[in-house]
Order: structure tokens, then sequence, then C-alpha cells
């Protein structure tokens, strides 16, 4: 095996910049090892939806992930939602975590960013960078960044400010100056201010790709997804675009040609990745807490409601065998630390029923467990059909117990809101998902872009299987009709092509209608 190259990629967009970022991570990281980079950041555009989806790919392939965002960083204060004449309304700002306190920080940023910047983009300001700003190395980004933009726009005095200003943030030692050359005229402008600053201000330069794409060859594709985003097409002279085909993974040796009079700038990626140690501490559960009722152990707290719900289905009169049961089921219960999980569980559904909410009967393995029917989580007794607990909470297997619930759609957000209100609104939140570009969708997309008659792009995206996991290149392999279109027409052939490349990246975030997390 050969040594490992002497570069880093810092400044990485993958598919969770939406439609913006083509890289999809797993090909990202696989094509990061092959290179031999030893380490890869992830810098998506003011999120981290991302960061465990690569954090756990790259642990799996062998490289080091770098967790990191490409901030936002609002002219003025965050809450000021106005832009002046001719002012950008953002500018962009990289940041990376040595540790954990640097993940915490950035997490909270992207946060604030969301909750209280956002205006076009989830925004931040100076003032909350200089407050979460331990445990980070910052980077001043691409043109858009604040420096480089004075920089280009003749306002050297402006420039010498950010960067002093930025310094102040961050100190000297995690602050760089981040040179790119994509071939475009302007960075060339930017990189011989950026240079001067570094000499001045005593401030090291750190060479970046800004990779929005695997391969030089995508960056057709890329810009179609572009114009996806925009709502353009490709021969709209107004579209947004990038001016070259240069956002690519390149190979280390492509970065010290491109960076050939200042070596150090290729060094000091070496030197950041070296600094950003990051361990998640993932697949521990952490449970919120449940407040008992005058102080009672929480264990007893438990069996009492169990008993409770019992006594009312035998009338004070519990047979031996469901007592038995119910001590085995607790035991395990508590010694697997559940004890709140089920008190947590109870307590909503507890709250829906006495406020007639509709809730299902319970369904899965959780069907097995005797507690779950004493505190009417379920409404199902397992004794009578021989229902197995083991099937649902096993202490040969530890993983957290899983109770499915169902609940009445049109009042299902009465009992999110219970929630919110017992555990705090900040540590409460429905997950996210993601619609990503699939086979049908992506070919009437890109139809769109190229300008295509829309009966035409109709028809071919109507020759897809409609099957589940059907992608546009099984589906060329099994629709004869797609392959003898592609052969005798260009375009479409291009379609199919870029339709392929485009496939599976994430077209917008949205909100689970099910899935809520109670946080500690």
């Amino acid at each position: 095996m050969s040594s490992h190259a002497n570069f880093v990629h810092l400044h990485v967009h993958t598919q969770y910049s939406l439609l913006d970022g083509a890289a999809k991570v797993k090909g990202l990281i696989k094509r990061a090892c092959e290179l031999n980079f030893p380490a890869i950041a992830i810098t998506d555009h003011g999120n981290m939806f991302g960061v465990i989806d690569f954090y756990l790919e790259a642990n799996k392939q062998g490289i080091k992930p770098i967790i990191g965002i490409e901030c936002y960083v609002a002219p003025r204060s965050r809450f000021d939602k106005s832009s002046q004449s001719g002012e950008t309304t953002s500018f962009h700002l990289v940041l990376l975590a040595k540790d954990l306190e640097g993940y915490r920080n950035i997490m909270k940023l992207s946060s604030i960013g969301f909750l209280e910047g956002f205006y076009y983009k989830p925004r931040v300001d100076k003032a909350v960078l200089r407050e979460y700003s331990k445990g980070i190395i910052a980077m001043s980004a691409c043109l858009h960044g604040e420096i480089a933009y004075y920089a280009v726009n003749d306002q050297p005095e402006r420039a010498e400010e950010a960067l002093a200003e930025y310094l102040d943030i961050y100190g000297a030692e995690n602050f760089y100056l981040e040179i790119q050359d994509h071939g475009i005229p302007e960075q060339k402008k930017a990189n011989e201010v950026l240079k001067r600053l570094s000499k001045e201000f005593g401030v090291g330069l750190v060479a970046t790709n800004d990779l929005h794409y695997l391969d030089e060859k995508d960056g057709v594709a890329h810009e179609i997804l572009l114009c996806i985003q925009t709502g353009t097409t490709l021969d709209d002279p107004k579209r947004m675009r990038f001016s070259t085909n240069e956002f690519y993974l390149k190979t280390e040796e492509e970065m010290r040609r491109l960076f050939s009079d200042v070596p150090e700038a290729i060094s000091n990626t070496i030197k950041i990745a070296e600094q950003c140690n990051l361990e998640l501490d993932l697949g521990k559960s952490l449970l919120p807490y449940f407040e008992v009722p005058d102080g009672k152990p929480h264990d007893e707290y438990l069996r009492d409601l169990c008993i409770e719900g019992l006594n009312k289905d035998f009338d004070n009169k519990i047979p031996d065998e469901y007592t038995e049961r119910l001590d085995y089921e607790l035991s395990v219960i508590n010694s697997m630390g559940y004890t709140d999980y089920f008190l947590i569980t109870w307590d909503f559904v507890h709250y829906a029923k006495e406020n007639d909410i509709a809730v299902g009967p319970g369904r899965g393995s959780a069907a097995g467990s005797l507690v779950s029917y004493a505190l009417k989580i379920t409404e199902v007794d397992p004794i009578p059909f021989n229902l197995i607990f083991e099937r649902f909470l096993n202490p040969e297997r530890v993983s957290m117990p899983d109770v499915d619930i169902d609940f009445c759609q049109k009042r299902r957000d009465e009992a999110i809101k219970y929630v919110g209100e017992k555990y705090g609104q900040e540590n409460v939140s429905q997950i996210i998902t993601f619609s990503t570009l699939a086979a049908r969708g992506v070919i009437r997309d890109v139809g769109r872009v190229l300008a295509m008659p829309l009966p035409e792009v109709d028809k071919i995206a109507k020759l897809v299987p409609e099957e589940l996991g059907i992608t546009v290149e099984k589906a060329i392999q099994m629709e004869p009709k797609l392959r003898e279109m592609a052969s005798k027409n260009s375009q479409v052939a291009q379609l199919l092509e870029t339709a392929k490349a485009l496939e599976g990246l994430n077209r917008h975030a949205g909100i689970h209608a099910a899935g809520v997390v109670i946080s500690d």
C-alpha cells in the first residue's frame, strides 16, 4: 500500500448541500480512499444534515472524517432581515471541528442560523461566532467569503478589517486564509490580496478546491442540478452557473501544480487535518429524565402503575402467572436502563387517551410485553396468546425498545405539543426527511432543464417501470425502447446519462410525519 497523500480536501459539498452538491457520500469517500488521502472534510452549505452519515462511512472505509460546515454570515446582525442596495445578504465562512466542543459549537451555530438568522439562507453573525468559537478552525472560504469579497471589489481596508475581526474571534493559530484556483479571473485577483494579507498579518494560507462533484466530467450534470434548483433551463443566459468544470475531487498532484508558488498552502491542509480529532460516542442511549411524583424511585413508580393497571383488569386479584411475568419483565427493563423509556411512553399515551385522542392498540413486538399491556400502551394481553417478551426486549441483544404507536392523524399534533411542553420545546423535535431525485422524477427534471418538449420527456419517463427501488440504469437495461431512443437521439442519450448521474441526490428536506425525538 502506497503512503498517504500529503494533501487533504477541507472544503467539500456533498449531496446534503441540497440541489447544489452532487457528490454522494459513499462515492466521495471511496474516491478519496483511492487517491490515498489521509482524511477528508464535509462542509455543506449552512447545515449539518450529512455529518453522521459521512462520519460513519468514513470510519467504515478507513479514512479520517473532518466534520464542518460552510456557514452563512450576515453582514450585520443575524436578526436584521433587510439588505441595503448592492450589499450581499450573507458571506461564506468554513468552520471545522477540532474536538467535541467544536462539534457542539458548530451544531449550535447551525441551529441558530435556521432559528434566528434565516433570511434566504440560515445565517449567523459575528456575535454568535464569537460566543461559540472554541474548538474550531475557521477558513475564509471562497469568493463569497468576506475577505475575498472585499479584495475582489477593491476595498482592501474592509478586507483587512474583516481579517482582524476573524483573528480576534478565533486567534491566529485557528484562522486560515483560503486560496482557490478554478481558472476564474476573480480568484487570481483575490489570491494576490490574500497572499499579501497572509504576510502582513502572519496568517496561514490554505489551498482548497470547493468540491461540488467527484469527477471533472460531472461538471455538466452539476450545471443541470443548479438549473433544477433555480427553475431555469440550460439555454437561459441569466441562469446561476459555475464558470468552469474545476469543482471536483482533484488529486494531490493537481493541487500542488495549481499552488506551486505557495507550497505551505498545501502542507497546511495536513496541519489542519492533524488538529481535527473528533470522536463521536454513537449508539449510546440518552434518555430524557422523567419527573416522578413525590420523588419515588422510578422502578417502584413503574411497578405501581403496572399493578394498578392489572388490578383494574382482574378486579384486584392478579393471577400468580401474571405477577411472575411482570416481575421478570420489570427486572429486565430496570437492568437494561429502560425504566424511564416506559414511563415516558406511558405518560403521553395516557395523556392522549385521557383527552380522547384516538390511539392504536399497538403493533409489532411490543405486544409481547405484559408491562406494555399493564400500562395500556398496548391493548393486547400477551399471556393468553403466548406472546414472547424476548422478541421485544432481550438482555442478550442491547437495543432500544421499539413501541410502534399510532395516533389519530387529525389530533396527532396535540400529542406532540404535549410532549414539547412537558420536556421543553428545545428538547423535542420532529425528525427530518429527505426526498430524493427518483428515476421518473429526475428524467422529468433534466428534460425540463434541457428544454426538451414535454410530451417527449413524459414518454421517456413513462418507460421507466413503476416498481420499488428502480433506477435509471436498471430501467435502461430492462426497457429496449429506452436504449433505442438513446441510440437514435443524442439529446435523449444526454438526458439519460445526466439522470443517472443525479439520481438519488437529495432534492429537499421535509418534516417526518411521525418521528419525534425527545432528548435529555
